[in-house]
């Protein structure tokens, strides 16, 4: 069923997960020190969500006798501005989607059933992460940053 390259494959993406998890817990503190507390509230779901695909394939790995590394596959990066935040995730948001599509179809043909649902899952819902960062850097550039900002601090009216 598995062979080392799908255990390498469940590997990296541990890796990526965990990559993941952190920097949305990066970008959740620079957000809270912007004010931007109910963005940063949206990060940190975000983080939630990254952590419990890392649990996904920690049992997997666990499931084939392997040993989980949890080093990261990269390091966060802290970001500048609102734009620079969303288009960072949305790069490796994309390089997920890629990767887990890659893994997926290793996969499929090596008759691995259960790693091929779990990175199809995780597939899908990195594409959900990936259009709502799409959406964010869009509003951005329609509204404006200043408009786009007011939306994610708590106590400021959106509605008069």
């Amino acid at each position: 069923m598995s062979n080392n390259k799908t255990i390498e494959y469940l590997q990296q993406a541990l890796q990526m997960e965990l990559s993941a998890a952190h920097q949305y817990q990066l970008h959740a503190h620079v957000l809270d020190d912007w004010g931007l507390d109910k963005l940063a509230a949206q990060m940190r779901s975000e983080m939630q969500e990254e952590l419990e695909h890392s649990n996904l394939f920690v049992a997997r790995i666990l499931f084939f006798n392997g040993k989980p590394d949890l080093d990261f596959y990269k390091k966060p990066v802290q970001a500048d501005t609102l734009v620079d935040l969303f288009k960072s995730d949305l790069e490796d948001e994309s390089e997920a989607i890629e990767f887990y599509t890659k893994a997926s179809q290793h996969a499929m043909e090596t008759g691995d059933i259960g790693s091929r649902m779990l990175f199809e899952q995780i597939a899908v819902d990195e594409e959900g992460h990936k259009s709502w960062l799409e959406l964010q850097l869009s509003l951005i550039e329609r509204l404006g940053e200043k408009a786009f900002s007011a939306k994610y601090v708590s106590g400021a009216s959106t509605e008069e």
